[in-house]
């Protein structure tokens, strides 16, 4: 993934709710100096929201529901 802004290579962590959707991680700006003591200054494209690659998509699980269970087979107590 790389950041809407400067560009760089940069991690996105998905956003909830929104599958297909991932947030930059906070960066800083290239070519910003770091000054002790002072403030950090983030790019300005840290945090956005971007689209995340198709391998990032929710995991689908294929269930049967064709299998019958009988409760009493299994040993099962029905709770209600």
């Amino acid at each position: 993934m790389r950041c809407p802004r400067c560009g760089r290579p940069i991690a996105a962590g998905p956003v909830s709710g929104r599958l297909s959707k991932g947030r930059v991680w906070r960066h800083d700006d290239p070519g910003t100096l770091r000054v002790p003591d002072e403030p950090l200054v983030s790019c300005p494209g840290s945090l956005s929201i971007v689209d995340v690659p198709l391998p990032g998509r929710q995991l689908e699980i294929d269930i049967d529901e064709d299998v019958p269970t009988d409760d009493a087979e299994a040993g099962a107590m029905a709770l209600f």
